[in-house]
Parts: structure tokens; sequence; C-alpha cells
């Protein structure tokens, strides 16, 4: 028997309240963040992040109204349009701080990688969905198909990205294939192949380091080893590759249990800002520092109830498509969470990726907003029985 309920009535009205909630923290920090030290009108950043959330709306409104179902139609050609804008990058895109990842239109950047991500996303929804709709046989040499499928659909984007190069949206990339690939239901012997893989993958490159360094740099360029250096020995390279993450470290030291206050933190109100990329890639240091442990533990926590509620959706969808689609959102923006948080505190290497949600950034935060509208339009079409029946 099915529990009918209205269009509004199946809003995720607490997936809705976290999303209002990231955005006032979003532009609380991107105005502590940046204030006056990057241009004369110290609400700038501020402004310019508010204009780029009505354009995301509308992606998200446009998400929710149309039946995601109907992606199935769209996944091959917003897969082609993504290689296609990835390939134009490629060869006419625009060069900023040393990366080639932007085109420009009307005066305008935006970064195609951005919505890749969620074009291979729906790619890879679709193709499992197909995949598994009707079952498929459980064996070793059915989980290399599929292993070999998502591979295949994932490798394109991921090397034209690590070309740009913007290491951290390709593994963003690598993160939704694993996401996918564990979604399938492949065996523990493929899941083993693959996690001894990755570490040998690993293993050879600090080989290649130790024993062949000329060829070892032909895959790691300079500036991706320096990073690695500043991550591994921070005080020593201080004064260069390792300056951001110490002095990022001493802010959020700084911040102890409450924190400094808003707009009293001294790394962040610094002229200029001691740490760079302060409104961006780093925000969550101005968050550590000026609401301390608390405050970083409360967005955190709102990151928490966000993937809580994404992984219930994901879940009790009934249709296969609809719960791939959640997983790979859920693995595309867990990920990246992950990696600005523990770069930022020295857990991992520094890449360069936002903070979803929070960071400044216009292609990232209507891509995130898309992904979300996604979420949203996949539980608002879920049909809820008495007794739990799947639709395939």
């Amino acid at each position: 028997m099915e529990e009918r309920k209205s269009g509004l009535q199946q809003i995720d009205y607490t997936l809705l309240f976290l999303f209002f909630l990231l955005m006032c923290i979003s532009l609380m920090a991107i105005y502590s963040g940046s204030g006056g030290q990057y241009t004369a009108d110290p609400m700038q950043f501020v402004k310019r992040q508010a204009i780029w959330l009505v354009p995301g709306l509308f992606l998200m409104g446009a998400a929710m109204i149309i039946d995601y179902d109907m992606l199935k139609n769209f996944s091959i050609p917003l897969y082609i349009l993504g290689i296609l804008l990835l390939l134009w990058v490629e060869f006419f895109g625009v060069v900023f701080n040393g990366s080639q990842r932007w085109i420009q239109i009307a005066g305008q950047r935006f970064q195609p990688s951005e919505f890749v991500k969620v074009f291979v996303v729906i790619a890879l929804a679709h193709l499992l969905y197909k995949i598994t709709k009707d079952g498929r046989e459980k064996s070793f040499k059915s989980d290399c198909i599929v292993v070999a499928k998502v591979v295949a659909i994932g490798l394109p984007p991921f090397f034209l990205i690590l070309k740009q190069p913007d290491l951290g949206t390709a593994l963003v990339i690598a993160s939704i294939m694993a996401t996918m690939i564990l979604m399938s239901g492949v065996g523990w012997r493929m899941l083993s192949l693959l996690f001894v893989s990755v570490i040998s993958g690993i293993g050879f490159l600090v080989w290649l380091h130790n024993n062949y360094f000329a060829l070892f740099n032909k895959i790691i360029k300079n500036h991706q080893m320096e990073r690695i250096y500043g991550w591994l020995y921070p005080n020593e390279n201080a004064g260069s590759y390792g300056y951001q993450l110490v002095e990022a470290l001493k802010g959020i030291g700084s911040g102890g249990l409450y924190g400094s206050g808003f707009m009293q933190g001294v790394q962040s109100q610094s002229e200029p800002a001691r740490v760079p990329e302060l409104h961006t890639d780093f925000i969550f240091t101005v968050i550590g520092e000026e609401f301390g442990f608390l405050g970083a533990t409360i967005l955190i926590v709102i990151y928490f109830l966000m993937f809580y509620r994404m992984i219930v959706i994901a879940f009790s969808c009934n249709n296969l498509f609809g719960t791939y689609l959640v997983s790979g959102i859920v693995g595309l923006l867990v990920f990246q969470i992950f990696q600005n948080i523990a770069m930022t505190i020295g857990i991992m290497p520094i890449t360069g990726l936002a903070l979803p949600f929070i960071s400044y950034g216009g292609s990232a935060l209507m891509t995130n907003m898309l992904a979300l509208g996604i979420v949203l339009n996949v539980n608002m079409r879920t049909r809820h029985y008495m007794f739990q029946t799947e639709e395939v």
C-alpha cells in the first residue's frame, strides 16, 4: 500500500536547513577571511558569493523539478559535453596561478572540471543501473567487467583534469569511481585486489623517487613534490612551500576551545593575511582560529548530519538509479571535505580543493548546489510503501 505525499511534503527540509546553515557560515568566513586584504571593498567577495547563489538556486531548483529518471537519457550527452569542455580548457583555457583550468566568458571565469564531477556521477550511475537492474552474475570475472567499465568512463576526465594540472579535482573523480565500484556490489576479492594495487602503485612511486628520480619527475611534477615536502617537513620548509601549512596550523592552534572571536583572528586579520588563499582553499583556518574547536566541531557535525540524511535517502530509494546517483554525490562531497580539512591541519598534502558550500568560488558553489538538488529530487520521487518493494 502506497503512502501518498505531495511534492512539497516530500522535500527534505532538514537538508535545506543544513544547507542554509552552511551558507551562513560561508558568508561569515569569507567576509572575515577576505575583508579589506585583497580589495578596497571588504564586502566584495561576500557580494560575489551571494550573487553566485542566484544561479546556484536556479540550478538546484531545476534539478529538483525535472524527474531524475530523465537523467538516464542525458547521461551520455552530458558526459561528452564534459569531455569537450575539458578539451577546450586544454587548448584554449585561461591560465591563472600557474594552472590552466578556466574558460572565460563575458569577463567571468568558470571551471568546467567542477561540473564534470556531477556529469561523471550521472554517467556512472546510469552505467551501474544498466548492469545491475536485472541482476548480474556474482563472479570475479563479472566484477572485473564492472570495474573495467567504471574505470573506462572515469579515466578520460581524470587524466584531462590532472593535466591542467589539478590533482585535487582529479582525486575527486577517483573517489567517485571508488564509491561507485563499492556500491556496485563487487566481491571482497576484487576490493582486496584494488586496494593492493593502489598501495603497490604508491610503493612503486616511492621506489622510483629513491632510485630513478628523473623518471619519477616525469610523473610527479616539481610543484607537486614541493607540496609533498611541505606536508612531510613543514617546519623545515616554513620559509617556502611549507609556509602555508605552518601558518594555518598556528591559526587553528591559537583558536583554542572557543576561538579568538569573529574578525579577531591574528592569522586571518593581518594585512596582508599570513595564510594565502584564506577565503578559498584555507577557509577552515578562519573557522578554527576565530570560532575555535567548538566552531570547527559544529561545522563538522553539520556535514555529518547532511551526509546521514543523504545516505538515508540513497538506501530508502526504491530505484537503483536514484541510489547510485545519491551515493556518487556522497562520495564526491565526502572526499572533498575530508581532503580540505585534512590538508589544513597537516594530515594530508595540500591539493587546492575547496571546502564544499563554505569556500569562495562560483563554479564550486553552483556544482554543489546542483548536486544537492539531485539528492532532493531523488527523495521527492521516492515512493513509500507499507510493504516495501524495489523498482528497477
